[in-house]
This record gives structure tokens, C-alpha cells and sequence, in this order.
């Protein structure tokens, strides 16, 4: 399979405040690939690298084989981007606001634009300065699929927008990766990354900690250890050869014992705070 994003030791950083450093990954022709982490984390950052909205320090970045620095304009022809947080003129009408987006690409999106109204239940006649945070979402959403690119750039997209909508949203996004279009979709919301995405990157104080698919990024030998024992009671999350945990045990006067299986949450929580197996 074709590298349609390819990053190698981006390091951005902001004086003081947290940056990036040393992040790498690969994202691969078709795949919905998920950028995990807490806010904070460094998604943002690398995204904002990756399209040649920020200069950076150290690294490489390339997309379609080309050059995120020397070739971005290029390559923005190709990506439809939605930011966490999309501005639109508040007088402007819906309609007007999809049809500038296409204008600014010197593309006709008509056709593609009125389904994707149509499918989100948007209403185009109203003003941006009349809509709800998840209506000004499905705005985003519209400008960023209307031009029908190779690759989607989501940053946080579905905040905002309820259950229902959500459905739609990453539905649709299926059935433009089935049709050959890639999607870099960064998010902390866990289910999202389960449910949609083949691989995913887990970002920790702006580094990349873990890359792997979804499958092995879940099956983990991490275990939820509740234990009551010597007078004491304990919770903690144990992570190695369960062998070590009995040992662990071993001459302790137990009174309760319970090893569960993770949830996603903790799963990606573990990661997140940086704890080691105890």
C-alpha cells in the first residue's frame, strides 16, 4: 500500500510551552487512521505541521511523496481539512459559505455539496450567526467532503454534533475511504478510534508513544487489579506476565481478589498517564 502521509522525527516546539518532538508515523492509501490523545498532547501541532500552517525545527513530512514545506499548496488541493474549531463569517449564509469554499478551489461542488445537506439535515438558508455549534460542525464538515479529496484531515470533528449525526458523519467518511480517499482523524474520543479506525497513533506531552492497529492497540496484557488484603484496599492496573502478579500476591493474607479485563478507557488511560506495569 501507497504512503499517503509519512512524518519522521517532527520537532516543533514553542519556547516554554510544550511542542512536539521526535514524532513519527505512516499512514497508508485508504486507511482511517485515528490520532489519539488529551488535549494538550501535540495533535494540533502535528497537524498544523503536516499541512504547512507552521514552521518546524527538525523532521520531514511528506504527502502524496511530496514535501509538506516546498509543496503545500499542492498538496492542500488534494486534502479537505476541518480544524476543531472552523470560523465562518457570521452574516454569510449557509449556502453561501459551501459555495465560497468551492469558488476558492475553482470547483463546481453542487452536486456533491446538496447531498451532503441533505444527509446531514442542514438547513442552507439560515445565517452562520444563527446556528448551534453542531450545525457550524456540519458546515465544516461540508466544506472540507464537498471537493471530494484523496485525503480527510479531521481534527476533533464530531464534538458537537449529537449521536445521531455522529452515525452520519462517520458513515459518510466510510463511503468516500471505500471509493479510495484516505482519513487522518485526530480524536480522544475512544469509542470513535475502536469503532472506525484501522490504525492509530497514541500521543503522550507531545510524543508519539505508541503506533499499531486498533486490534493490538486494544489487546492488552494490562489487567484492573482490585485488591483487599492485610487491612488494606488497593486498585491499581497491573500490566506484564499475570505469573509476576501471583508472585506479586504471594504471602499476602487476602481477603478479596478481583483481576478484570480493561475498558477501552483504561486501556488508553494507561497510556496517556505514562504508568508502568506495578
Amino acid at each position: 500500500m501507497t504512503d499517503v502521509i509519512k512524518i519522521e522525527k517532527l520537532t516543533k516546539s514553542y519556547g516554554k510551552k510544550r511542542g512536539v518532538s521526535e514524532v513519527g508515523l505512516t499512514v497508508k492509501e485508504g486507511e482511517i487512521y485515528g490520532f489519539i490523545g488529551p488535549n494538550g498532547a501535540g495533535k494540533s501541532t502535528t497537524i498544523r505541521s503536516m499541512l504547512g500552517f507552521l514552521n518546524y525545527e527538525k523532521g520531514s513530512i511528506s504527502i502524496f511523496g511530496k514535501d509538506s514545506r516546498k509543496e503545500h499548496t499542492e498538496i492542500l488541493k488534494e486534502v479537505g481539512y476541518m480544524p476543531s474549531e472552523a470560523l465562518f463569517y457570521p452574516a454569510m449564509k449557509v449556502s453561501e459559505v459551501i459555495k465560497f469554499a468551492a469558488d476558492v478551489r475553482g470547483m463546481d461542488c453542487t452536486k456533491e455539496a446538496e447531498m451532503l445537506c441533505e444527509r446531514l439535515q442542514l438547513d442552507t438558508g439560515k445565517r452562520i450567526k444563527e446556528l448551534s455549534l453542531g450545525n457550524r460542525k456540519k458546515v465544516s464538515i461540508v466544506c472540507a467532503m464537498q471537493h471530494k479529496p484523496k485525503l480527510f484531515v479531521f481534527d476533533e470533528p464530531s464534538s458537537g454534533l449529537d449521536p445521531l449525526m455522529q452515525n452520519t458523519f462517520f458513515s459518510l467518511i466510510k463511503e468516500y475511504v471505500k471509493e479510495g480517499t484516505t482519513c487522518f482523524l485526530s480524536t480522544h474520543v475512544l469509542s470513535e478510534v475502536s469503532r472506525y479506525c484501522d490504525r492509530a497513533a497514541v500521543m503522550r506531552e507531545g510524543r508519539l508513544i505508541k503506533e499499531d492497529t486498533v486490534e493490538n492497540l486494544t489487546e492488552s496484557s494490562i489487567k484492573n487489579v482490585k485488591l483487599y488484603a492485610d487491612g488494606e484496599h488497593k486498585e491499581y492496573m497491573f500490566d506484564g506476565n499475570i505469573n509476576e502478579l501471583v508472585k506479586e500476591l504471594a504471602g499476602k493474607k487476602i481477603d478479596n481478589l478481583y483481576i478484570e479485563e480493561p475498558s477501552l478507557e483504561d486501556i488508553f488511560m494507561h497510556f496517556y498517564e505514562g504508568k508502568e506495569g506495578k
